[in-house]
């Protein structure tokens, strides 16, 4: 059988570390090149990679994904900052590239995404949603992509219902960031990794879903599905769950 060829680009990274390893232990994929931050991506094309992972940083992951699929490269793509435009511009290319395709997930801990997508189908039973995202102080954005993410598919799920809130006093951020209409809360604890919890809320009653991963090798099962599913599913893929065919 022939292997997968694979580059991780931000090998130097922590999570880049973690996926280097999950490449080298699995019998179906070769890791051809590794690259860190000041790295040539023409060294994708030299070492003839034909997926890249990227789990770069924000400033760096759209020029790295539109060089690897304007050379024939599918992608894997951790990295936080895919904002709707920039999605939109991708797609744009990947519409001239037929056949390559790109996964971006806010989060490939596969406990997460199941999460998420519970939180979705529940939260238009409740009459209010709220969530709370937890992780290391190092971390460089607020909220995290997956609360943005859940926020997003929640605010789907219940079509513009409003949860009741009197709040007509506050200081600033008391209330969370609002996203799509959601309350988010982002903390930052020495201590943690990557948390999320979503509260969900009626008359007499409250549902809780809490996800807690606790290292980088939580996202490595997740992360393969990616890798080896990408490849058949040309075009763009934002999140996980759409190739974990939960509907």
């Amino acid at each position: 059988m022939e292997k997968m060829r694979i580059a991780v680009l931000g090998a130097k990274g922590r999570m880049g570390q973690a996926a280097v390893a999950a490449v080298q232990n699995a019998s179906d994929l070769e890791l051809v090149a590794a690259l860190g931050r000041g790295d040539s991506l023409e060294e994708l094309v030299t070492a003839g990679a034909q997926l890249v992972i990227d789990l770069s940083v924000p400033d760096a992951s759209e020029a790295n994904v539109r060089f690897a699929v304007t050379h024939g490269m599918h992608a894997v793509v951790g990295t936080t900052g895919w904002d709707e435009a920039k999605r939109k511009s991708l797609e744009e290319l990947l519409a001239a590239h037929s056949g390559i395709g790109v996964l971006i997930a806010p989060n490939f801990a596969l406990g997460s995404v199941l999460a998420t997508h519970f939180a979705a189908k529940a939260a238009k039973y409740f009459d209010s949603v709220e969530i709370i995202e937890l992780h290391h102080p190092e971390k460089i954005d607020a909220p995290s992509g997956t609360a943005i993410r859940t926020a997003q598919l929640i605010a789907e799920s219940r079509d513009g219902r409003t949860a009741p809130d009197a709040t007509s006093k506050s200081l600033d951020g008391a209330r969370g960031a609002q996203v799509h209409g959601i309350p988010v809360h982002s903390v930052r604890l020495a201590g943690l990794y990557a948390h999320q919890e979503v509260l969900l809320g009626s008359v007499g009653e409250q549902l809780t879903l809490r996800h807690d991963s606790f290292g980088q090798a939580s996202f490595m099962p997740g992360l393969l599905i990616g890798v080896r599913t990408v490849s058949s599913r040309p075009g763009l893929t934002y999140g996980l769950d759409g190739y974990l065919e939960l509907d």
